[in-house]
């Protein structure tokens, strides 16, 4: 009789641990882990064996515990035929989400975030992919008023403004817009802890400060060597309590107030607009970003170059986007003037008959 209950206490322990593995292993292929990117794109060469694309899968990241994947689809015959070609795998996803897209063969749509661009413009964008079923712009503006996505590191953000961080994103099926807006934060704060964060520390500047910065600096200057110039230009008007001007501003106060034409002018009505955005009117910086900072304005932002500038005006024999940097109003009066003969020269006049 004993040896019976024993029997069976071994029997109900082996059934009991026989269980908890097969649930540990069944939580291992349902639960969801963080990718490195909100999303990765992953090339399948072709010849490619299930096999194959499992290893390239786990080498990238994508899976981490092979084992309980191989037994499950050896287990449920459900072992997918991988076809050659890129899949987009979006963060979270887990080893039966990833078995899915193979099986899917689902494929990306690309979501481009220019540098500078507001986030007026990045709401126009994502409506244009289909995948997000965006039916207007305005659908997703009120996602990128979410300053929770950002004010543990940024107590003084308004909205997300500045912190959608310009790069390509890859929007998969069933993704839904809030999920592209948190991937853009969650790249901006990657790219803030590997390259800015430590030296922001070091200079005793906040984020708020950089990010603003570094956005009217995304602006003007296209050349990435001018723009720690444009930056000390930018200190050095602060220092002495010299309006910026900068239109790129003025042009953002017209934006929020709903106001902007949208054809490239700044009008009269944009400068003499009383938003505290408008660095005319107003000296100081702007109360936040006015657009989306890439990681080169944030640099300069953090590492101006040490300058007695305070001007600068576009150089008319470069095409390519180029400034004279200028100390004086005088020297600046006069870099204006070269500026504006030359432009009048390229203006051909008009045949009379």
């Amino acid at each position: 009789m004993k040896l019976l209950q024993v029997g069976l206490v071994i029997l109900l322990v082996c059934v009991l641990s026989a269980g908890y593995f097969a649930y540990e292993k069944w939580t291992a292929l349902t639960e969801r882990h963080s990718l490195r990117q909100p999303s990765i794109s992953i090339a399948i060469p072709r010849g490619a064996t299930l096999e194959d694309a499992l290893a390239i899968l786990s080498s990238e990241g994508v899976l981490v515990d092979l084992l309980p994947l191989r037994v499950f689809l050896k287990l449920t015959h459900g072992e997918p035929v991988v076809q050659a070609g890129t899949y987009q795998f979006a963060s979270p996803i887990s080893p039966l989400g990833v078995i899915d897209v193979l099986k899917s063969g689902a494929m990306s749509e690309r979501l481009t975030i220019v540098e500078g661009w507001t986030r007026f413009d990045i709401a126009r964008a994502m409506k244009e992919v289909p995948a997000l079923k965006l039916r207007s712009d305005t659908e997703a503006l009120p996602l990128m008023n979410n300053r929770g996505l950002i004010s543990d590191l940024d107590p003084y953000a308004k909205n997300l403004e500045g912190y959608l961080y310009p790069d390509t994103y890859f929007v998969v099926e069933k993704m839904t817009a809030r999920e592209v807006v948190v991937g853009m934060v969650n790249r901006f704060k990657k790219i803030w802890d590997e390259h800015l964060s430590k030296a922001a520390q070091q200079k005793h500047v906040s984020m708020h400060e950089v990010v603003t910065v570094a956005s009217i600096i995304e602006t003007e200057a296209k050349l990435a060597q001018e723009r720690p110039l444009v930056a000390s230009v930018i200190y050095n008007r602060l220092k002495i309590s010299m309006p910026l001007g900068v239109d790129s501003t003025l042009v953002y106060a017209s934006k929020i107030s709903g106001k902007w034409r949208n054809d490239g002018k700044v009008y009269k009505s944009d400068v003499e607009r009383r938003s505290p955005y408008n660095t005319r009117l107003f000296k100081g910086l702007p109360p936040g970003p006015v657009g989306s900072p890439g990681l080169s304005s944030l640099l300069a932002a953090i590492n101006p170059t040490p300058s007695t500038y305070l001007y600068y005006v576009r150089n008319p024999y470069r095409n390519d986007g180029a400034h004279t940097f200028y100390s004086s109003a005088a020297e600046f009066e006069k870099g204006v003037t070269i500026l504006r003969n030359w432009e009048a020269k390229q203006v051909k006049p008009t045949k009379t008959h």
